[in-house]
């Protein structure tokens, strides 16, 4: 009902303008229905709509200022992947810097792998509470102070905390970005926008050891830190003019207007200008004078606001559903991790190759996951169109979204763990550069498509715990990742390359059951845990409403 009130006071505006002025709309062009009187927290909540991406019923943004913002917050996220990639092929270089040995310094990548999945929680729980900029920006602030610190490092020690409070920083972009598409896309667009959020994975790998490489061989590794922290200031200053609060909590669909300290400075700055052209108040699409921005919005449009919990994503981890897909997904993350950790040292080994030359070998595989982004995440899409029709539903709690998203993982996920044996044994027997080339191809492709499927079925399960959400994935690949890549080195002097991979391939292989499971029980699971938090806000009220019932008896 104050769904429809709304509708009806409020009556239709045109189409927002630019990217910011979307965002700032006066008025809303139409609301999620159901937005007020269900839970933002409703699983498959928000898919009501077409399947058509400009969805009004969900978020005002038109698909091209969607696809903006999410470029936008994907440029910012690339700083995670591209921070710990570009420093692979510089390892030999800066363990003989600093005196120190190959499994030391391979520490600072698991003490980097171990904050990435660490500090996503806060972040994730402050952005869920208190909107996507202000975390934004704590996150460049800390990282761009931290690329400078490791530029200067004087030593071994200096440089193992710098790269944790480096990771602290960056690694919470990505989660960051994967809030932002669970604002604006439904469930019925999001593999396209997943698709988008998945270029700052493959482009840390595909430029990042390339740059590395070139870096530490010709200027020295301490130039991959002050590159860094030069691309670090050029987009946080981007990102803080353009790149709009599309929290839920704070802007609802885009169309609320948010306080000063939410708006970007292009906003800021016209309003200042329309209010000294017109010596009256901006509209809040950023057009001139007139309209007064206090009734841009009632209060009552927005959702609850959630409360910080900094451990919101641990308790995620404890549902079934969240824990197998959570769990899986980090072991099919190690395996690559791995791969790509032990690159640097082995293709040295095998080929006898130079710093730059191995950083060329990291653009196989971040080819593989390139055409894996856009081939997947239309295939996505188009699956969970094909269950839409056969089950006639829009999204709501019998919709199998669990089939819809790994129906297409599946199939990834088998050629991965053939794949990344023969890989191993390939180093292993010395094979022709080019056949190398074609498996780490493969291996891109497969483990970033299976990745895409499970994140966006994750993000389909917690719309209004994005970033939590994403945090619990985050931590999870990280710090399995962390382990794979301490023990990597020291498994491959133990059983050799070829065995070293094909435990990771059986372990790929042992564990895909539990995907099973998840698109069999996955549906009864998320009916019990609705009718769990249904139970819970009847018990709530029922306390609320006997507190008032008692005072009235008092007062009578």
């Amino acid at each position: 009902m104050a769904g429809e009130k709304s509708n009806e006071a409020q009556p239709d505006l045109v189409s927002p303008g630019p990217l910011d002025d979307g965002a700032l709309s006066a008025t809303p062009r139409s609301q999620e229905p159901g937005l007020e009187e269900l839970p933002p927290k409703e699983p498959i909540s928000e898919t009501s709509g077409s399947d058509d991406d400009d969805n009004p019923k969900y978020s005002v943004f038109t698909p091209w200022e969607k696809r903006g913002i999410v470029l936008g917050a994907a440029i910012g996220a690339l700083f995670s992947p591209l921070s710990a990639q570009i420093y692979l092929p510089a390892l030999p270089a800066v363990a003989a810097d600093l005196g120190v040995s190959i499994s030391e310094i391979n520490l600072t990548i698991t003490t980097y792998m171990v904050f990435q999945g660490i500090t996503p929680m806060v972040i994730g729980s402050l952005a869920d509470s208190a909107g996507r900029r202000p975390a934004y920006g704590i996150c460049f602030v800390l990282y761009i102070l931290a690329n400078i610190g490791c530029a200067l490092a004087p030593n071994y020690k200096s440089l193992l905390v710098l790269r944790m409070l480096q990771s602290a920083g960056a690694s919470s972009t990505i989660v960051l970005c994967q809030a932002v598409v669970a604002d604006i896309a439904t469930s019925a667009e999001r593999g396209t926008y997943v698709a988008y959020t998945s270029l700052p994975g493959m482009l840390g790998p595909c430029i990042g050891p390339v740059v590395g490489g070139v870096l530490a061989q010709y200027l020295g590794w301490r130039w991959i830190f002050w590159l860094l922290a030069i691309m670090a200031i050029a987009v946080f200053a981007a990102s803080a003019a353009f790149l709009p609060e599309t929290c839920r909590y704070v802007v609802g669909d885009g169309s609320v207007l948010p306080p000063p300290a939410y708006r970007t400075l292009w906003q800021l700055w016209k309003d200042s200008s329309a209010r000294r052209r017109k010596g009256s108040p901006a509209r809040s699409d950023g057009g001139e004078g007139g309209h007064d921005v206090s009734s841009a919005s009632q209060p009552s449009s927005l959702p609850k606001k959630e409360k910080f919990n900094v451990f919101r994503s641990l308790v995620l981890l404890f549902e079934a559903e969240m824990f197998l897909l959570l769990a899986y997904g980090a072991v099919v993350y190690a395996g690559v991790y791995a791969a790509m950790a032990s690159m640097g040292t082995q293709l040295q080994v095998v080929y006898g190759l130079s710093q730059a030359e191995v950083g060329l070998l990291y653009l196989p595989i971040s080819g593989g996951m390139l055409l894996s982004a856009v081939a997947i995440g239309r295939a996505l899409d188009w699956n969970y169109r094909r269950h839409r029709r056969r089950h006639d539903l829009s999204g709501g709690g019998d919709f199998p979204i669990e089939r819809a998203r790994l129906e297409v993982g599946a199939p990834l996920v088998a050629l991965s763990c053939v794949v990344i044996a023969a890989w191993g044994w390939a180093l292993e027997t010395s094979v022709p550069l080019a056949v190398t080339c074609v498996l780490l191809a493969l291996l891109g492709f497969g483990v970033v498509g299976f990745t895409n499927a499970s994140s966006a079925l994750i993000t389909d399960l917690n719309p209004g715990n994005a970033a939590a959400a994403a945090a619990s994935n985050n931590i999870t690949r990280c710090l399995v990742g962390a382990a794979a890549t301490a023990v990597i080195d020291p498994l491959i002097r133990v059983v050799g390359l070829g065995w070293a991979f094909v435990l990771f391939g059986a372990l790929f292989a042992v564990l895909s059951p539990s995907m099973w499971l998840v698109m069999r029980n996955g549906p009864g699971w998320r009916k019990a845990k609705a009718e769990r938090r249904r139970v819970r806000r009847e018990r709530k009220a029922g306390g609320v409403d006997g507190q008032a019932d008692s005072q009235e008896t008092l007062r009578g």
